[in-house]
């Protein structure tokens, strides 16, 4: 079929703004990644990079040879299959019977349900709950409180009603009970909503960082998250430092610009802002933890704790860092 000179326009104009859109999405990426694989030597303020000025992986050998991060990397995946995987197991069972209009008592059940959704004890007296029952650091302190949510069970629910009973009524004539039905019937029709629901929840539970903060006294249990949130306020409070000792005159001003100003560039705000959901947060925690001093110029804390708050670290082979927040 030949197009017309209006389709043609009309192409032309619909992919120009979709590659636009893309690069939009793409380039703060490739940004952060070119600036953890360059190194620090080349430049302070590097702006926008697409290419590595001077090639290196030394910050992603940094980054790998620290064990908290290894090891709150395994925490955050753990996190995010068994949280997501018990969610759906409490999840859709209470939606699928809920939505029976056979079930006895059904609209008292879902106003039980609906209440902690509004009315809530506040941190204070949740944290004494946990205390109480042992949640405090403990790992299930990420799982168990929040296997069920009414946002996401109103999503099941809705859409299980929109399910035809006939599927149902055919396969009790065959002889299937409640279980068989939903597991062989209804879970494979809920394919689309249950692909939302894993979504959601993954994320929720990558991203969320402060039920560290409020629950875990021990670095065990830490999540990815929270160590670099811990390295993003380590970044800001070395900024001030050094912006301190330079207007007393204890540093020379270009040291500023080499390292104040990587540790606020892209490198590990884009992590921060939008990027942190994969490798590019990671790049952003190699730039910020190599930018490195002139000598007679060490970090604070210096021969005592490295920036990942260990001996030997990079502060104590001439970086600046070495601010633990714990």
């Amino acid at each position: 079929m030949k197009r017309t000179i209006s389709q043609k326009i009309f192409n032309i104009f619909n992919i120009t703004i979709l590659v636009l859109f893309c690069l939009t999405i793409i380039i703060p990426y490739l940004n952060v990644l070119a600036i953890s694989l360059n190194d620090s030597s080349a430049g302070g303020n590097v702006g926008l990079m697409l290419i590595p000025k001077k090639f290196t992986l030394s910050n992603f050998a940094s980054l790998f040879s620290d064990d908290s991060i290894l090891r709150a990397a395994m925490v955050s995946v753990g996190r995010v299959i068994v949280g997501v995987t018990l969610h759906f197991c409490v999840e859709f069972p209470v939606a699928y019977a809920l939505s029976k209009k056979y079930l006895p008592h059904r609209r008292a059940i879902t106003t039980f349900l609906i209440i902690p959704t509004y009315i809530s004890g506040g941190l204070v007296a949740t944290y004494l709950l946990y205390s109480k029952i042992g949640l405090l650091n403990n790992p299930l302190v990420y799982v168990l409180p929040g296997l069920f949510g009414f946002f996401t069970f109103t999503l099941f629910r809705t859409y299980l009603g929109t399910i035809s009973d006939s599927f149902e009524e055919s396969a009790m004539i065959d002889g299937a009970g409640p279980f068989r039905i939903m597991v062989s019937i209804y879970i494979p029709l809920c394919l689309p909503i249950i692909a939302t629901f894993v979504l959601l929840e993954a994320v929720n539970h990558w991203n969320d960082w402060t039920t560290t903060l409020y629950y875990m006294t021990t670095q065990k249990w830490n999540t990815l998250q929270y160590e670099l949130q811990r390295v993003l306020k380590e970044s800001e409070r070395m900024t001030s430092l050094i912006r301190a000792a330079v207007e007393s005159g204890n540093v020379p001003p270009n040291v500023t610009t080499q390292t104040s100003d990587g540790l606020r560039g892209p490198g590990l705000h884009g992590f921060f802002g939008d990027a942190g959901k994969g490798i590019p947060g990671l790049c952003g925690h190699c730039h910020a933890q190599l930018y490195p001093c002139p000598a007679g110029h060490r970090g604070h804390g210096a021969g005592r704790l490295g920036a990942f708050g260990k001996a030997g670290g990079p502060a104590a082979r001439g970086y600046y860092g070495g601010i633990p927040l714990r």
